[in-house]
Protein backbone atom coordinates (compact mmCIF):
# COMPACT_ATOMS: atom_id res chain seq x y z
CA UNK A 1 0.00 0.00 0.00
CA UNK A 2 1.37 3.28 -1.06
CA UNK A 3 0.60 6.35 1.01
CA UNK A 4 0.67 9.76 -0.35
CA UNK A 5 3.19 12.28 0.79
CA UNK A 6 0.50 14.13 2.73
CA UNK A 7 -0.53 11.02 4.67
CA UNK A 8 3.07 10.21 5.54
CA UNK A 9 3.60 13.77 6.71
CA UNK A 10 0.48 13.61 8.92
CA UNK A 11 1.51 10.25 10.42
CA UNK A 12 5.00 11.60 11.17
CA UNK A 13 3.58 14.73 12.73
CA UNK A 14 1.13 12.82 14.96
CA UNK A 15 3.87 10.41 16.00
CA UNK A 16 6.17 13.29 16.90
CA UNK A 17 3.42 14.93 18.95
CA UNK A 18 2.69 11.68 20.81
CA UNK A 19 6.37 11.09 21.49
CA UNK A 20 6.73 14.66 22.75
CA UNK A 21 3.71 14.33 25.03
CA UNK A 22 4.91 10.96 26.35
CA UNK A 23 8.42 12.28 26.98
CA UNK A 24 7.14 15.44 28.64
CA UNK A 25 4.82 13.41 30.84
CA UNK A 26 7.67 11.06 31.74
CA UNK A 27 9.89 13.95 32.68
CA UNK A 28 7.07 15.30 34.89
CA UNK A 29 6.79 11.91 36.59
CA UNK A 30 3.57 10.78 34.90
CA UNK A 31 2.97 7.89 32.65
CA UNK A 32 0.06 6.86 30.42
CA UNK A 33 0.65 3.18 30.93
CA UNK A 34 1.16 2.99 34.67
CA UNK A 35 -1.51 1.96 37.15
CA UNK A 36 -1.08 4.29 40.16
CA UNK A 37 -2.98 5.77 43.05
CA UNK A 38 -3.30 9.53 43.26
CA UNK A 39 -3.28 10.98 46.82
CA UNK A 40 -2.90 14.42 48.35
CA UNK A 41 -1.26 16.07 51.37
CA UNK A 42 -1.51 19.62 52.72
CA UNK A 43 1.52 21.58 53.92
CA UNK A 44 2.15 25.06 55.29
CA UNK A 45 5.43 25.39 53.42
CA UNK A 46 6.88 23.35 50.56
CA UNK A 47 9.97 25.44 49.75
CA UNK A 48 12.39 23.28 47.76
CA UNK A 49 9.76 20.72 46.62
CA UNK A 50 9.26 20.48 42.85
CA UNK A 51 7.03 18.49 40.51
CA UNK A 52 8.65 15.14 39.80
CA UNK A 53 10.21 14.83 43.25
CA UNK A 54 10.41 11.32 44.65
CA UNK A 55 7.92 9.78 47.05
CA UNK A 56 9.57 7.06 49.17
CA UNK A 57 8.81 4.47 51.81
CA UNK A 58 11.83 3.55 53.94
CA UNK A 59 14.06 5.02 51.22
CA UNK A 60 12.44 3.05 48.38
CA UNK A 61 11.02 5.16 45.56
CA UNK A 62 7.27 4.38 45.23
CA UNK A 63 5.92 7.43 43.42
CA UNK A 64 6.32 10.95 42.08
CA UNK A 65 4.99 14.39 42.89
CA UNK A 66 2.38 15.28 40.26
CA UNK A 67 1.21 18.74 41.17
CA UNK A 68 1.81 21.54 43.69
CA UNK A 69 -0.81 24.24 44.17
CA UNK A 70 -2.94 26.08 46.72
CA UNK A 71 -5.88 24.30 48.28
CA UNK A 72 -9.46 25.52 48.02
CA UNK A 73 -9.05 28.00 50.93
CA UNK A 74 -5.65 29.29 49.80
CA UNK A 75 -4.23 28.87 53.28
CA UNK A 76 -2.16 25.72 52.65
CA UNK A 77 -0.25 24.13 49.81
CA UNK A 78 -1.83 21.04 48.28
CA UNK A 79 0.63 18.49 46.97
CA UNK A 80 -0.64 15.75 44.64
CA UNK A 81 1.53 12.69 44.23
CA UNK A 82 1.27 9.16 42.89
CA UNK A 83 1.79 5.84 44.64
CA UNK A 84 2.16 2.31 43.39
CA UNK A 85 -1.26 0.67 43.30
CA UNK A 86 0.00 -2.56 44.83
CA UNK A 87 0.90 -0.80 48.08
CA UNK A 88 -1.63 -1.20 50.85
CA UNK A 89 -1.40 0.85 54.04
CA UNK A 90 -3.68 2.99 56.15
CA UNK A 91 -4.95 6.36 54.98
CA UNK A 92 -3.70 7.67 58.35
CA UNK A 93 -0.11 7.15 57.27
CA UNK A 94 1.91 10.38 57.45
CA UNK A 95 3.32 12.02 54.33
CA UNK A 96 6.46 13.64 55.71
CA UNK A 97 8.24 16.34 53.74
CA UNK A 98 11.99 16.05 54.21
CA UNK A 99 15.24 17.36 52.76
CA UNK A 100 16.78 14.80 50.46
CA UNK A 101 20.23 16.42 50.65
CA UNK A 102 22.09 19.70 50.57
CA UNK A 103 21.64 19.97 46.78
CA UNK A 104 19.01 17.27 46.24
CA UNK A 105 15.98 19.41 47.02
CA UNK A 106 13.08 17.99 48.98
CA UNK A 107 11.05 14.79 48.76
CA UNK A 108 8.10 13.11 50.46
CA UNK A 109 8.53 10.08 52.71
CA UNK A 110 5.50 7.97 53.57
CA UNK A 111 5.55 6.73 57.17
CA UNK A 112 3.12 3.87 56.77
CA UNK A 113 0.58 2.64 59.27
CA UNK A 114 -0.71 -0.76 58.25
CA UNK A 115 -4.45 -1.07 58.78
CA UNK A 116 -6.34 -2.97 56.10
CA UNK A 117 -9.73 -1.66 57.14
CA UNK A 118 -8.78 1.91 56.19
CA UNK A 119 -6.53 1.31 53.20
CA UNK A 120 -5.49 4.35 51.21
CA UNK A 121 -7.57 5.03 48.08
CA UNK A 122 -7.40 7.40 45.17
CA UNK A 123 -7.64 11.08 46.06
CA UNK A 124 -7.33 10.49 49.83
CA UNK A 125 -5.71 13.29 51.83
CA UNK A 126 -2.93 11.92 54.03
CA UNK A 127 -1.82 13.58 57.28
CA UNK A 128 1.28 15.67 56.70
CA UNK A 129 4.43 16.54 58.58
CA UNK A 130 7.59 18.53 57.86
CA UNK A 131 10.92 17.16 59.03
CA UNK A 132 13.48 19.90 59.78
CA UNK A 133 16.31 19.81 57.29
CA UNK A 134 20.00 20.22 57.95
CA UNK A 135 19.81 23.91 57.13
CA UNK A 136 16.91 24.45 59.54
CA UNK A 137 18.67 22.49 62.30
CA UNK A 138 21.81 24.55 61.79
CA UNK A 139 19.72 27.73 61.88
CA UNK A 140 18.04 26.56 65.10
CA UNK A 141 21.44 25.95 66.67
CA UNK A 142 22.93 29.17 65.34
CA UNK A 143 20.03 31.41 66.39
CA UNK A 144 20.81 31.26 70.17
CA UNK A 145 24.50 31.59 69.41
CA UNK A 146 23.77 34.59 67.24
CA UNK A 147 21.82 36.23 70.07
CA UNK A 148 24.73 35.58 72.45
CA UNK A 149 27.21 37.00 69.94
CA UNK A 150 25.06 40.09 69.48
CA UNK A 151 24.87 40.55 73.25
CA UNK A 152 28.62 40.03 73.51
CA UNK A 153 29.26 42.58 70.77
CA UNK A 154 26.95 45.04 72.53
CA UNK A 155 28.79 44.52 75.81
CA UNK A 156 32.15 44.87 74.04
CA UNK A 157 30.97 48.09 72.40
CA UNK A 158 29.87 49.44 75.79
CA UNK A 159 33.21 48.39 77.28
CA UNK A 160 35.17 50.11 74.54
CA UNK A 161 33.01 53.22 74.94
CA UNK A 162 33.70 53.21 78.70
CA UNK A 163 37.42 52.70 78.12
CA UNK A 164 37.42 55.55 75.61
CA UNK A 165 35.72 57.80 78.15
CA UNK A 166 38.18 56.81 80.88
CA UNK A 167 41.27 56.94 78.70
CA UNK A 168 41.18 60.66 78.08
CA UNK A 169 44.27 62.74 77.26
CA UNK A 170 45.28 63.27 80.89
CA UNK A 171 44.80 59.59 81.75
CA UNK A 172 46.89 58.56 78.77
CA UNK A 173 49.69 60.89 79.87
CA UNK A 174 49.49 59.56 83.44
CA UNK A 175 49.60 56.00 82.15
CA UNK A 176 52.63 56.79 80.00
CA UNK A 177 54.33 58.41 82.98
CA UNK A 178 53.54 55.40 85.18
CA UNK A 179 54.96 53.06 82.55
CA UNK A 180 58.11 55.19 82.30
CA UNK A 181 58.50 55.09 86.10
CA UNK A 182 57.95 51.35 86.06
CA UNK A 183 60.63 50.96 83.41
CA UNK A 184 63.02 53.06 85.50
CA UNK A 185 62.22 50.99 88.59
CA UNK A 186 62.90 47.77 86.72
CA UNK A 187 66.22 49.17 85.52
CA UNK A 188 67.16 50.12 89.09
CA UNK A 189 66.21 46.65 90.32
CA UNK A 190 68.38 45.11 87.63
CA UNK A 191 71.29 47.33 88.64
CA UNK A 192 70.75 46.47 92.32
CA UNK A 193 70.62 42.78 91.49
CA UNK A 194 73.87 43.09 89.51
CA UNK A 195 75.57 44.90 92.40
CA UNK A 196 74.36 42.33 94.92
CA UNK A 197 75.64 39.51 92.73
CA UNK A 198 78.98 41.27 92.37
CA UNK A 199 79.26 41.81 96.16
CA UNK A 200 78.39 38.19 96.82
CA UNK A 201 80.96 36.97 94.31
CA UNK A 202 83.62 39.32 95.74
CA UNK A 203 82.98 38.35 99.37
CA UNK A 204 82.17 34.73 98.78
CA UNK A 205 85.16 33.54 100.82
CA UNK A 206 84.33 35.94 103.69
CA UNK A 207 80.73 34.78 103.65
CA UNK A 208 81.90 31.19 103.80
CA UNK A 209 84.13 32.00 106.79
CA UNK A 210 81.26 33.83 108.48
CA UNK A 211 78.98 30.87 107.97
CA UNK A 212 81.66 28.59 109.38
CA UNK A 213 82.03 30.90 112.41
CA UNK A 214 78.28 30.85 112.86
CA UNK A 215 78.47 27.09 112.81
CA UNK A 216 81.11 27.11 115.55
CA UNK A 217 79.11 29.62 117.60
CA UNK A 218 76.05 27.44 117.25
CA UNK A 219 78.08 24.44 118.40
CA UNK A 220 79.41 26.41 121.39
CA UNK A 221 75.92 27.54 122.31
CA UNK A 222 74.80 23.95 122.13
CA UNK A 223 77.63 22.94 124.48
CA UNK A 224 76.78 25.82 126.82
CA UNK A 225 73.17 24.72 126.84
CA UNK A 226 74.23 21.19 127.66
CA UNK A 227 76.42 22.50 130.49
CA UNK A 228 73.55 24.54 131.88
CA UNK A 229 71.34 21.50 131.71
CA UNK A 230 73.93 19.57 133.74
CA UNK A 231 74.23 22.25 136.45
CA UNK A 232 72.45 21.59 139.82
CA UNK A 233 69.80 24.19 139.17
CA UNK A 234 67.34 22.55 141.51
CA UNK A 235 69.60 22.99 144.57
CA UNK A 236 70.40 26.57 143.52
CA UNK A 237 66.72 27.39 143.23
CA UNK A 238 66.11 25.81 146.64
CA UNK A 239 68.89 27.97 148.15
CA UNK A 240 67.34 31.06 146.61
CA UNK A 241 64.00 30.07 148.07
CA UNK A 242 65.51 29.53 151.53
CA UNK A 243 67.35 32.88 151.38
CA UNK A 244 64.14 34.62 150.29
CA UNK A 245 62.25 33.05 153.19
CA UNK A 246 64.92 34.25 155.67
CA UNK A 247 64.81 37.77 154.21
CA UNK A 248 61.05 37.80 154.58
CA UNK A 249 61.42 36.69 158.21
CA UNK A 250 64.00 39.43 158.98
CA UNK A 251 61.87 42.10 157.32
CA UNK A 252 58.89 40.87 159.32
CA UNK A 253 60.83 41.11 162.60
CA UNK A 254 62.04 44.62 161.71
CA UNK A 255 58.48 45.69 160.98
CA UNK A 256 57.25 44.20 164.27
CA UNK A 257 59.91 46.07 166.30
CA UNK A 258 61.96 43.11 167.45
CA UNK A 259 65.66 43.68 168.22
CA UNK A 260 67.71 46.87 168.18
CA UNK A 261 67.15 47.62 164.51
CA UNK A 262 63.43 47.01 164.95
CA UNK A 263 63.31 49.44 167.90
CA UNK A 264 65.30 52.06 165.98
CA UNK A 265 62.99 51.71 162.97
CA UNK A 266 59.73 51.72 164.97
CA UNK A 267 60.48 53.97 168.10
CA UNK A 268 59.89 57.62 167.10
CA UNK A 269 61.09 59.04 170.45
CA UNK A 270 64.41 57.28 170.05
CA UNK A 271 64.62 58.61 166.52
CA UNK A 272 63.98 62.20 167.80
CA UNK A 273 66.65 61.82 170.54
CA UNK A 274 69.15 60.59 167.99
CA UNK A 275 68.36 63.59 165.76
CA UNK A 276 68.76 66.02 168.70
CA UNK A 277 72.01 64.39 169.74
CA UNK A 278 73.28 64.69 166.21
CA UNK A 279 72.38 68.38 166.11
CA UNK A 280 74.12 69.00 169.52
CA UNK A 281 77.16 67.13 168.27
CA UNK A 282 77.22 69.32 165.15
CA UNK A 283 77.06 72.50 167.30
CA UNK A 284 79.84 71.21 169.53
CA UNK A 285 82.06 70.42 166.55
CA UNK A 286 81.36 73.84 165.05
CA UNK A 287 82.21 75.62 168.33
CA UNK A 288 85.33 73.48 168.67
CA UNK A 289 86.49 74.60 165.26
CA UNK A 290 85.80 78.26 166.06
CA UNK A 291 87.18 78.33 169.66
CA UNK A 292 89.65 75.54 170.07
CA UNK A 293 91.38 77.33 173.03
CA UNK A 294 88.24 77.05 174.99
CA UNK A 295 88.58 73.33 175.10
CA UNK A 296 92.34 72.75 174.73
CA UNK A 297 94.86 74.56 177.15
CA UNK A 298 98.48 74.38 176.09
CA UNK A 299 101.39 76.69 177.09
CA UNK A 300 105.12 76.42 176.82
CA UNK A 301 105.78 78.21 180.13
CA UNK A 302 102.97 76.66 182.04
CA UNK A 303 100.97 79.87 182.14
CA UNK A 304 97.30 79.31 181.97
CA UNK A 305 95.14 81.58 179.94
CA UNK A 306 92.15 83.02 181.52
CA UNK A 307 88.94 81.68 180.27
CA UNK A 308 86.83 84.00 178.14
CA UNK A 309 84.10 85.70 179.95
CA UNK A 310 80.75 85.28 178.53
Amino acid sequence: MNFSREVKTAIFTLSSILIFIFGFSYLKGTSFFSNEKIVHALYKDVEGLVVGANVTISGLNVGKVKNIDFDENYDKIKVTFSLRKDLSFSNQSVAQLYEAGLIGGKAIAIIPTYNNSNSVKNYDVLPSDIKPGLTELVNQQIAPLQDKIEGLLTSADSLFAGVSNVMNFDTQNNLKSALDDLSTTISNVNILSYNVNRIVETNESNLEKTLNNLGHVSQNLSQLTNSLNQMPLNSTVKNFEATSAKLKMIIGRLESGEGSMGLILNDKALYDNLVNSSESLDELLSDLKENPKRYVHFSIFGKKEKPDKK
